[in-house]
């Protein structure tokens, strides 16, 4: 037997329970708004749209390259420091060296110094979920739990903290800088605070809560790399030491890439630098604690300015104007293929 459907056929026979209500919007009676595009919409969107993204991208690239930037390698001029890490006996002596450099002209404006590592692989999976989120917001938790592993505990059970691979690998080589002025050496100011994503520092970060940093942390041990417990991670600023750090929550946030570079400091413009960096010779006096020659890294200090576009890659403006080439050229082939047909079309007429 067929199954069929009842609909009313007069104007006062019931409606089935499944029929829609005779209203505009159930039965697809509301006005709507269909576009006819014509030849001269079609080609009017392409150039408007390849001349915006050509002109925001040539903006990008020269913001991009008014960048002042300077970058220091010093993987081998510190290289006498470097084979005394690869000894893992020495890892609770220091090592320092330096590197001299010379400004050629004035940087001006808000200076910010960069530390770079190249070849260092961030983003294998194992690494990226080697860390306890609920730790780092300063909650009592099983660490055992987490994806921490191996860096978990000791053989004697006692935790660490901060656990996870992410942690235990941090960046944590020490870096100053001094100009010569004349005769005289003077340090350049730097700031270690305000370097962190808002968001990171006030709500993904805290530090247990206790009378004392100390106590808070009692019962817990650094991480096998580090020289120092996460408590002395700044002992001039009890508000920027334990999770809430700078430096550590700036490498806690990885990188897509082998080659990248983290935020280290930020010149205080006052004095001699108030309004930038002077020309002149410089020195970076560096305390040379993270080993990269077993994994064929190199290490390096970048100086840089900042513009309203951001820093100096023009990555963002190169997509630009390709797009906007693109658009462009593809305005170009409409066209022709248009006149062509017209020409056929016009021709065919008159036939």
């Amino acid at each position: 037997m067929k199954n069929k459907t009842n609909f009313p056929s007069q104007e006062g026979e019931a409606c089935p329970s499944r029929c829609p209500d005779n209203s505009a919007f159930k039965q697809q009676r509301l006005p709507a708004w269909k576009p006819q595009l014509n030849i001269g919409t079609v080609l009017s969107t392409f150039f408007l749209t390849g001349a915006f993204c050509l002109t925001v991208g040539v903006c990008l690239i020269l913001s991009a390259n008014s960048v002042r930037e300077i970058q220091i390698d010093y993987s081998d001029k510190c290289s006498d420091c470097s084979k005394f890490r690869e000894n893992s006996s020495n890892w609770n002596k220091e090592c320092h060296c330096s590197v001299n450099f010379t400004l050629k002209e004035d940087i001006l404006g808000d200076v910010f110094m960069y530390y770079g590592l190249q070849n260092f692989y961030q983003n294998h999976r194992r690494y990226v979920i080697s860390r306890s989120d609920a730790q780092l917001l300063g909650r009592n938790v099983n660490i055992q739990r987490s994806y921490c592993a191996p860096f978990t505990t000791y053989r004697n059970g006692t935790p660490m903290a901060p656990c996870g691979a992410i942690a235990n690998s941090m960046f944590n080589d020490t870096i100053d800088l001094f100009y010569n002025r004349n005769s005289s050496v003077i340090q350049v100011p730097l700031l270690k605070t305000g370097n962190s994503w808002w968001t990171d520092k006030n709500v993904k970060f805290r530090n247990p809560e206790s009378y004392n940093l100390s106590s808070a942390f009692a019962g817990t041990a650094r991480p096998p790399y580090w020289q120092k417990p996460v408590y002395l991670l700044d002992e001039e600023d009890e508000r920027n030491t334990g999770y809430v750090n700078d430096d550590f929550i700036i490498w806690m946030r990885v990188s897509a890439f082998a080659t990248f570079r983290n935020l280290y400091r930020r010149v205080r413009r006052i004095r001699h630098f108030a309004d930038g960096l002077p020309a002149g010779n410089y020195t970076f006096r560096i305390s040379y604690n993270f080993p990269v020659s077993k994994f064929k890294g190199r290490k390096h200090v970048i100086l840089s300015t900042v513009v309203w576009s951001g820093g100096s890659s023009p990555f963002l403006g190169i997509a630009y104007v390709v797009s906007g080439t693109a658009a462009t050229l593809a305005g170009f082939v409409i066209t022709a293929i248009h006149l062509k047909l017209r020409k056929k079309k016009t021709y065919f007429q008159r036939q």
